[in-house]
């Protein structure tokens, strides 16, 4: 196939194929196979040749892993299965995520079920005969956890929970109880007289109201933090909650005891920090959550579940019926109509009818696009005006789908570095608590007397809260998420933050992706409007991609091209020739036109071979015995593709390749690039992922491409750069889709990563720094309670604001 994509009519290779196949890419290869004086092994190409001879023997890719990750790792589940998406209120750390898939997967009929605290959503895929997913919101809401749909989203967040339990418990009563110490107990602590005197039962009525008031902020304002820790040890692995939980309630115990013996030094001031402050931490986290989550949200609501299909009527001259189906009926061919202001429920190509369709959601274009029969659409788009009639698309499936499963990918990944604090923090959490263990003995052991070293215990535990280190890597994540959104950037794989900024080798597909991928006339080397015109009129009659790059050229010039009978065209090997207003016209290849009597004037044969040296193809047009003009086609450069290159090298610190199947001639410009290191020309689609394979050798690889051929190399490579322009087996296999963007957005891709990149570092940085100061501290008593929950909230909110302001 790949022969007859580089040069109109040209030979194939050999038809003899060696048993082995070739050793880089496993093809046929020739009899004599391709060979080389200093490489050893046999090759079907002069490509595979270079390659080897260039980057040397490594180890092959296996082909099952490849295969593996272009399914995406899915798991095997009937045919038959159903995924719903449920939105899920109160998750709000790793362990409810854990929990709440958990609890999913064991209701009866459930195949799969993945919960994600990134987007506050559950995807469970079930078996809709057996399975009873209100049973399941059943269960969940036991343990707090309320499920919806995600229409229901909107509506849900002007009542949020959280909110309510922070504004009305945690703001009114912990102001409350604030303003009791502030009056009365924190003039007592520093030997002042109170700012109010009362009388004789001043001291019992001070602290019930304390102690009333802080019950309300811990277990009404606290209660998805202690409900975490219920959760954790339920799921047995120790989190975040548990430690605030054990910080919170050791203080309000220790204070509620130190009132039943009579104390009046108590901390119940520390118990309302603590949840104030985690709730404060957790809010802000949500919001930026939910900005970041905005478009799965939307896209998840706005999935269509039926479709409008044609039928026979059976009846003569009543036309076609209409029958709602299932999406999951509809075969390739089927006809739907779409009504102005309905999704097209499938991609698919018109068939009758011309209307503007809204494509914002899915490509995010703000512009309406007019489609007409023979346009393709995207499953998911808006008719807006006027009726559609669409065939279903040869997989009928929906763009708007596949983005709903990608984003759902991006949002609820987990870098490299999260999963390692994740597991940081299940050894931090007991780590802390021996730590407490070890103060309050090391303080009795020391002369302290039980109240003091139960106040060491309980400092430790406090300003140990490891509330930053929980929120370091997903807030920044969530708030690189939703830049690369804004810059029109999908970020399908949270290797993107963290492997982009360490890549050493990029590699370009060329055709598509350097180029614009489609075939177009360049220029025209002649007599332009009569020879372009007679070509077109002959063309037409040709399903060659020269042949339609012609026809699209006269339209474009506006070109008058005349009427040509079909009787009177003959469409050779590598051309087509028949009469024209008259005169006997021969288009095609050189070759063509000598052989059917025609020569060639001295300028055409020197345009033909001016444009075989740039990689383009001429097309000569002939007739009354001699050429008329040659037609330079090929496919253009990207306007922008130079800039793109040099911006990736950056000054030569990454090396850049570039891959493509086509031949040395048309590789040659990209090889004149001063930031180009490499140009692998005539390199088959199998031998793409190969290739990659070889280049990991020079270290960590990004690879650029937007075709089906490419999808193997974007999964092979440890970062895959699709172009939102190409295929979707292409999309499916990167990491990062640039959607509705021309190349000129790479370069973002990498800045934007390594900025994100060095967020989280820093947040991380920040949270363990935080934690390596202050434990000592406490553990050696120069904290007391209530300093350590100041620190402990300071720490959090730094990382929130940290992690929330702009990467520009």
């Amino acid at each position: 196939m790949s022969t007859t994509t580089r040069s109109r009519g040209s030979a194939g290779a050999g038809s003899d194929a060696d048993a082995e196949g070739c050793d880089l890419c496993g093809l046929p290869t020739p009899t004599p196979p391709v060979t080389g004086d200093d490489v050893s092994g046999e090759f079907c190409c002069r490509g595979c040749l270079e390659i080897t001879r260039a980057l040397g023997d490594a180890a092959s890719a296996d082909p099952e892993t490849v295969e593996r990750e272009l399914a995406g790792g899915a798991d095997e589940v009937p045919d038959d299965a159903e995924r719903t998406y449920m939105a899920v209120d109160g998750m709000h750390c790793a362990t409810c995520e854990a929990f709440v898939s958990g609890t999913a997967r064991t209701c009866e009929g459930v195949y799969a079920a993945e919960a994600s605290y990134a987007n506050d959503m559950v995807r469970v895929t079930y078996d809709p005969e057996t399975a009873d997913l209100d049973g399941l919101s059943g269960t969940l809401a036991r343990y707090g956890y309320g499920t919806r749909d995600p229409e229901e989203r909107e509506a849900a967040e002007r009542s949020d929970n959280q909110v309510a339990r922070f504004v009305i418990g945690g703001g009114v009563f912990g102001m409350m109880v604030m303003l009791w110490y502030v009056l009365f107990l924190y003039p007592t602590y520093v030997g002042v007289q109170p700012v109010v005197e009362l009388g004789v039962f001043d001291g019992i009525y001070i602290l019930g109201n304390i102690w009333v008031m802080t019950s309300i902020v811990l277990f009404y304002t606290g209660f998805p933090i202690l409900r975490g820790a219920l959760v954790s040890l339920r799921a047995g692995q120790p989190n975040m909650d548990l430690l605030v939980s054990l910080a919170a309630t050791s203080a309000y115990v220790y204070s509620t005891a130190a009132v039943l013996v009579g104390e009046t030094h108590v901390y119940f001031d520390v118990t309302v920090a603590i949840i104030l402050v985690v709730t404060l931490g957790n809010y802000y986290e949500d919001r930026i959550k939910r900005k970041a989550a905005g478009m799965l949200s939307d896209l998840a609501a706005s999935r269509v579940s039926e479709a409008r299909r044609r039928v026979d009527s059976g009846v003569d001259g009543a036309g076609d019926a209409v029958e709602m189906v299932a999406l999951d009926a509809l075969e390739p061919g089927d006809l739907v109509e779409v009504r102005p202001g309905e999704r097209v429920p499938v991609d698919g190509t018109v068939r009758e009818g011309t209307a503007a369709v809204d494509e914002a959601l899915v490509t995010g274009e703000s512009m309406p696009r007019t489609k007409r029969p023979g346009d393709d659409v995207l499953g998911g788009t808006v008719v807006t005006d006027r009726p559609l009639v669409v065939a279903v698309g040869e997989d009928a499936t929906s763009t708007l789908d596949r983005l709903v499963e990608l984003l759902w990918d991006i949002q609820s990944a987990r870098s490299g570095v999260q999963r390692l604090a994740d597991k940081l923090a299940t050894i931090f959490v007991p780590t802390v608590l021996v730590l407490a263990a070890v103060a309050f003995g090391w303080t009795l052991f020391s002369g302290g007397t039980p109240t003091d070293a139960l106040l060491v215990g309980l400092t430790v535990l406090i300003v140990s809260c490891p509330c930053a280190l929980g929120l370091a890597t997903p807030l920044a994540v969530a708030s690189g998420i939703k830049e690369a959104a804004s810059r029109g950037i999908v970020v399908a794989s949270e290797a993107v933050f963290e492997a982009v900024p360490d890549v050493d080798v990029v590699v370009f597909d060329k055709t598509g992706t350097l180029t614009d991928g489609d075939m177009a006339v360049l220029r025209v080397v002649g007599d332009e409007t009569a020879a372009v015109a007679a070509a077109a009129a002959l063309e037409r009659f040709s399903a060659h991609p020269l042949a339609t790059a012609v026809v699209e050229a006269a339209e474009d010039a506006g070109a008058s091209v005349p009427e040509v009978s079909a009787d009177g065209v003959t469409v050779h090997d590598r051309g087509v020739s028949g009469e024209v207003d008259g005169e006997r016209v021969v288009v095609g290849h050189p070759d063509l036109l000598r052989d059917e009597g025609v020569t060639l004037a001295p300028v055409h044969e020197t345009a033909v071979e001016a444009a075989r040296d740039e990689g383009a193809v001429p097309v000569v047009v002939g007739w009354a015995g001699r050429s008329r003009a040659v037609l330079v086609v090929g496919d253009e450069p990207r306007a922008a593709w130079d800039d793109v290159v040099a911006a990736v090298a950056e000054g030569g610190r990454r090396e850049v390749v570039v891959l493509t199947g086509d031949s040395e001639r048309a590789a040659r410009r990209f090889r004149d690039h001063p930031d180009v290191t490499d140009v692998f020309a005539g390199v088959p689609p199998e031998a793409k992922a190969e290739t990659v394979e070889r280049l990991r050798t020079r270290g960590t690889v990004a690879m650029v491409g937007d075709g089906s051929n490419d999808a193997p190399a974007l999964a092979a490579a440890d970062i895959g750069i699709a172009l939102g322009t190409g295929t979707d087996i292409a999309g499916d296999a990167a990491d990062a889709v640039l959607v509705g963007r021309d190349i000129d957005a790479i370069p973002e891709v990498f800045s934007l990563s390594a900025g994100v990149n060095r967020r989280i570092r820093g947040n991380l940085a920040w949270a363990f720094g935080y934690n390596a100061v202050a434990i000592p501290l406490a553990a050696l008593g120069v904290l007391n309670p209530l300093f350590a929950a100041v620190a402990m909230g300071t720490s959090s909110l730094l990382v929130v604001a940290n992690s929330a302001r702009s990467l520009d």
